[in-house]
């Protein structure tokens, strides 16, 4: 701006000297050349005077070296003239000062020579003979007068260039210093030029609008921040070039992209086949993809982001979906596990009804027949228990609570399976102190149960179980079946609790049971928020402790 006003102010004050200076030169050329016209009309009068009284010989007494004298007859002969010979100079006849002189009594005239550097002004009165007294003086030109000048002319070109840049400069700081000292921070609190007044007082507003604005801004970009930063899926917001926006806590952890900022290639946060793909998808709508990470699986989701037709960006949101794919592979798995089970009682109820039926058995084994599907029966009803117990469980169905001596518990418990551990020929005690557990007495039946029954089904003919109730040193109540049976592998110790899973499939028919007993163990612990820990060597015995 202090250029353009620099220029400006310049530009002005050389234009208005150059128009100055030509006014002057040429006011003072013409007021100059009117004087030396009025000095020739009067020395041409007075010479008129002269040739009338004394004819020729007044001429030639006259010695005038400035002005030129010409005596011309009525028809244009020159009779006389001071700087050239009469009889070599050719007819004036049709010279303008000589015609106007004829018919008006005097005339004017001018002519210019052709190197343009000198003017000669003609004046001409008639004298009473009919002849005319012609007067002739040189003037220089404008151009001329100018060239002879031109050195104080330069030296004053140069001196005014010099002030005028001078003054422009001194000027354009002074109109630029207040407006650059402005505080755009504090409009009103300026001494500046009364004329901005308005323009400070519509800035100070859009200042308050604008800092309203950013607040605003601010604030939503903090909520937006603190609610994306509480999400447990990962959200990257990215823009229409593929650069992150936003990429939210959980989206780092997921994709492990700590040093990915805003403005980062959406690659850098990860450069997978399965990101690529889905974000080529993305561009013609909706597109999903899973992923997975470790031991987790994430569900992407590319939402493509339209304003006016125009895509702005995409929104990529990562869900985790580890616990959902797992319940859907044991739902599967339980299906098919509880179907096999369902079937294979059902098929020997089946086979032994048909032969009965068909009278195909004999007396004598009637009872045996009816005995299998009694117990085939027996073991369908304790299944579909089982199954009841394990969906209460998971639907989360509140149970009614009450204290419960444990050490009386694992005595029923061990009663009730008095009658298998002597048939397998296994020594069943209960060992330890009365403690009192507050929760559901049938879910507490139902965790000592199952372990002291697969204590007594795994163990061996002359072994040994035993259940055992005491307080931790913690204070926590602990309940602990052991045996000296065969044992768990290592690799399978993690796998017990599932539903359906055994062990060795094959000797499944021999131990009897549902398969479920330890699933119901753990649900109802996690019920009690109670700790279950696995102790065993294949060949020496199982220990499992609840402790609530």
């Amino acid at each position: 701006m202090t250029r353009r006003i620099f220029r400006s102010v310049f530009l002005a004050s050389l234009a208005v000297f150059l128009a100055g200076l030509a006014l002057v030169v040429g006011t003072m050329y013409n007021y100059f050349s009117d004087r030396q016209a009025e000095q020739l009309r009067v020395e041409a009068r007075l010479a008129a005077n002269g040739v009338e009284r004394a004819g020729l010989e007044y001429l030639e007494t006259v010695d005038d070296g400035e002005v030129r004298l010409t005596w011309i007859a009525a028809d244009g002969t020159v009779i006389y003239d001071s700087d050239a010979e009469a009889g070599e100079m050719e007819n004036h006849a049709e010279r303008e000062e000589f015609r106007e002189a004829l018919e008006y009594g005097f005339g004017e005239g001018e002519r210019t020579s052709s190197t343009l550097s000198e003017k000669t002004v003609y004046y001409a009165i008639r004298l009473s003979d009919g002849s005319v007294l012609r007067t002739a003086e040189s003037h220089y030109t404008l151009p001329a007068l100018l060239f002879g000048i031109i050195q104080p002319l330069v030296l004053i070109l140069v001196l005014a260039l010099l002030l005028s840049g001078w003054l422009a400069s001194r000027l354009s700081k002074r109109i630029v210093g207040p407006l650059n000292a402005i505080d755009l921070d504090k409009p009103l609190e300026n001494d500046a030029y009364d004329e901005l007044s308005p323009l400070l007082t519509r800035v100070e507003q859009q200042q308050r609008q604008i800092s309203g604005q950013l607040e605003e801004l601010r604030r939503r970009k903090e909520e937006f921040a603190a609610v994306t930063g509480s999400m447990s899926e990962g959200l990257i917001l990215i823009d229409s070039q593929g650069l992150v926006m936003s990429i939210n806590r959980s989206a780092r952890e997921i994709f492990g992209a700590d040093g990915v900022g805003e403005g980062s290639d959406v690659l850098a946060v990860d450069r997978s086949r399965e990101l690529r793909e889905l974000l080529e998808r993305s561009a013609s709508g909706r597109a999903e993809c899973c992923l997975s990470r470790g031991e987790r699986e994430y569900l992407l989701t590319a939402s493509p982001v339209e304003t006016g037709g125009e895509r702005r960006g995409t929104v990529l949101l990562a869900v985790d979906v580890t616990e959902k794919q797992r319940a859907e592979r044991l739902r599967r798995e339980f299906t098919a596990n509880v179907s096999h089970e369902l079937k294979t009682p059902l098929h020997s109820i089946m086979g032994a009804a048909e032969l009965l039926q068909d009278g195909l058995v004999k007396p004598e084994d009637r009872d045996r027949f009816l005995g299998r599907i009694r117990s085939e029966a027996a073991r369908l009803v304790e299944l579909v228990q089982d199954v009841i117990n394990l969906s209460r469980l998971d639907e989360g169905e509140e149970f009614p609570r009450e204290d419960t001596d444990m050490l009386a518990l694992a005595r029923d418990a061990a009663s009730a399976l008095e009658n298998e551990a002597a048939a397998r020929g296994v020594a069943l005690t209960v060992s330890g102190t009365a403690e009192r557990v507050n929760g559901v007495r049938q879910l507490l039946w139902e965790i000592v149960w199952n372990l002291a029954d697969n204590a007594v089904k795994y163990s061996k003919s002359g072994g040994r179980a035993n259940i055992d109730v005491s307080r931790t040193a913690e204070g926590r109540v602990a309940v602990t079946v052991s045996d000296n049976g065969v044992g768990i592998p290592r690799e399978a110790q993690e796998r017990v609790f599932e539903r359906f899973y055994r062990v060795d499939k094959s000797h499944s028919r021999e131990t009897g049971g549902t398969g479920l007993g330890l699933s119901i163990v753990k649900h109802a612990a996690q019920y009690h928020n109670a700790d279950v820990r696995l102790e065993s060597e294949p060949g020496k015995g199982t220990t499992i402790t609840v402790t609530f």
